[in-house]
């Protein structure tokens, strides 16, 4: 122990077992080195089957010609989208419903109130009130959520049904 080390203070078996243990571990680490050039062989060795340089380059171009038409496709169904979506503005989409006894003669709320809206609150109400004489109907035109003519009062809480509906559906669901 008069060397080198001895003059240091170092045990020499400690630096053979620090040795000892890096080697274990750099065989570790080229062992699992080893695993993943397999694997990566492997996997090469599927993508290239029967194939050279310019067949890929061919599949490459495919690929591409195929990613294009896939694009051209989406930008015609954007169009169609939009197209539909400004159709269903004109649309009804909203309808609401108040059932009533109109001449407090009749009993059971053979009268109603129907209302039909689009996206833009635009549409008409249409009364029907049932008597023992008859029944009458009536519409009236809605524009922007309100009428030019005047409404009765079940027309009104028909109409307000109509244009706040999701607000009374979520009212229902909680009872």
């Amino acid at each position: 122990m008069d060397g080198i080390l001895g003059s240091l203070g170092i045990d020499p078996f400690y630096i053979f077992l620090v040795l000892f243990i890096m080697q274990i571990v750099l065989i570790i680490l080229l062992v699992l080195l080893g695993d993943k050039y397999k694997r990566l062989q492997k996997s090469y060795s599927v993508f290239m089957r029967g194939k050279n340089g310019k067949s890929i380059e061919k599949t490459i171009f495919k690929k591409f010609e195929e990613l294009e038409e896939i694009s051209d496709l989406v930008k015609i169904n954007e169009k169609e989208i939009e197209e539909l979506r400004k159709k269903m503005e004109r649309h009804y989409q909203k309808a609401g419903i108040v059932k009533y006894d109109a001449f407090h003669e009749m009993g059971g709320n053979l009268s109603f109130a129907l209302t039909m809206l689009d996206e833009n609150d635009n549409g008409w109400i249409l009364n029907a009130m049932h008597s023992r004489e008859g029944c009458y109907t009536y519409i009236k035109e809605i524009v922007r959520g309100e009428s030019f003519i005047e409404l009765s009062e079940e027309e009104k809480q028909c109409l307000e049904k109509t244009i706040y509906q999701e607000e009374y559906d979520i009212k229902d669901m909680g009872k």
